[in-house]
C-alpha cells in the first residue's frame, strides 16, 4: 500500500501499465504518449523522495517489506547458527543472536526482530524485547570476546517493552547493564540502524566503534508520536515533533551520533531489498577494514571517546 505522499506517483505508475497493456493488445504504436509520461514518473520521483519531510522518512521506516534483522542475516551472511535463551529465564523472540560469516571471517551477530504480519508480530513483541533478549544480547557479546570475533548488532525496534512484565524483571536495570558490557568489548563493535532506532530499547546494543544507519531509519531518544503526547498532549501531532527530534540519518550525520547513511534505492529499502543489502554490506565490509587493525585496548578508547563526545558544544 502505498504512503500517503506516494499516491500520485502510484497513481501515474498505474496509467502507465494500463497504456503499455492497450498498446500491446491493439497494436497501436503509443510510444510517445507513454515516453512523456515515463519522463513525468521519473521527475515526480525525484521531487518526492528528493524533499522528504521527516515525518515521511520515519513513515519509510515503517513501511512493510524492509528488511529485518533476519532478512540481514540471511542475505549479507553466511552460515548463521542461532543461540537461544539468556540462561536465566527463557528465550525472548524480539531478540535473535548467534554466530555466522561475513565474507569468510567469522562474526557475533545480535538483532532486534520484527514480524512481517500480525501472528508473526505477536510472536516477536513487535520488536521490542523484554529484560532475557537484553541478557541474551549479552551471552552474545561474551562470546565475541572469548573468541575474538567482531561483534554486529541490527537495530529494529520503537524500545525496549515497557510492560509490567518486563519492569517486573528489571528492564531499565538490564539495559543499563547491556550498554556497560558493550562499551567494553574487547573487539570490533558495529551497530546497524535498520529501520527504526527507539530510545534505550536501541542503545542497549548501539554503543559501537562505528554506528551506520539505512537512509530512512530514524534513531532518538522518543518515537515522534510519544513526543507529540508528552509536549502537545495529542500523538497527531507527530509530524511536528519528528521536526524537532531532528532522527532522520543525515541529521544524526551532521550531529556526530552516526558514522555513515547507507544509501537506499529510490522510494525506500522496501522497493528493492537486495539492492539496500548490497550497500550494507559494502558499508559493513569498510567499518571492519577500519576496526580490525586496532588493539583492544585501542577499540576500547576509540569507543570511549566516540560516545563521550557526542553532544560536546564547541564556544566560539
Amino acid at each position: 500500500m502505498p504512503l500517503e505522499f506516494e499516491k500520485p506517483i502510484f497513481e501515474l505508475q498505474a496509467k502507465i501499465a494500463e497504456l503499455e497493456a492497450a498498446a500491446k493488445q491493439s497494436g497501436v504504436d503509443l510510444e510517445a504518449e507513454l515516453s512523456v509520461l515515463r519522463e513525468r514518473l521519473h521527475r515526480l520521483e525525484q521531487e518526492t523522495y528528493g524533499n522528504l519531510s521527516r515525518w515521511q522518512r520515519v513513515q519509510l521506516a515503517r513501511a512493510p517489506g524492509r528488511p529485518t534483522s533476519l532478512d540481514v542475516i540471511g542475505q549479507v551472511f553466511e552460515g548463521f547458527v542461532e543461540l537461544h535463551g539468556d540462561r536465566a529465564v527463557g528465550d525472548d523472540p524480539a531478540i535473535v543472536g548467534g554466530l555466522a560469516y561475513l565474507d569468510g571471517e567469522p562474526v557475533v551477530l545480535v538483532g532486534q526482530q520484527k514480524g512481517r504480519d500480525t501472528k508473526e508480530n505477536l510472536l516477536r513483541n513487535f520488536g521490542m524485547p523484554h529484560p532475557e533478549g537484553y541478557r541474551k544480547a549479552m551471552r552474545m557479546m561474551d562470546l565475541a570476546d572469548r573468541f575474538g570475533h567482531p561483534f554486529i548488532a541490527l537495530i529494529d525496534t520503537p524500545g525496549a517493552y515497557p510492560g509490567i512484565s518486563a519492569e517486573e524483571r528489571g528492564q531499565a536495570w538490564v539495559i543499563a547493564q547491556s550498554i556497560q558490557r558493550m562499551a567494553r568489548l574487547k573487539v570490533p563493535a558495529i551497530a546497524v540502524i535498520l529501520s527504526e532506532g527507539g530510545s534505550g530499547g536501541a542503545l542497549a546494543i548501539g554503543v559501537g566503534n562505528r554506528i551506520l544507519i539505512l537512509e530512512n531509519a530514524w534513531y532518538s531518544v522518543i518515537s515522534p508520536e510519544s513526543c507529540a503526547a508528552i509536549l502537545w498532549r495529542d500523538a497527531k501531532e507527530a509530524p511536528k515533533a519528528a521536526e524537532a527530534l531532528k532522527l532522520t540519518a543525515s541529521d544524526l550525520l551532521k550531529l556526530g551520533v552516526v558514522d555513515k547513511v547507507i544509501p537506499e534505492p529510490g522510494g525506500g529499502a522496501h522497493r528493492d531489498p537486495a539492492a539496500a543489502l548490497y550497500h550494507l554490506k559494502r558499508g559493513l565490509q569498510e567499518a571492519l577494514n577500519e576496526l580490525r587493525p586496532l588493539s583492544p585496548e585501542a577499540l576500547f578508547e576509540d569507543r570511549y571517546r566516540r560516545f563521550r563526545e557526542l553532544g560536546v558544544v564547541v564556544m566560539r
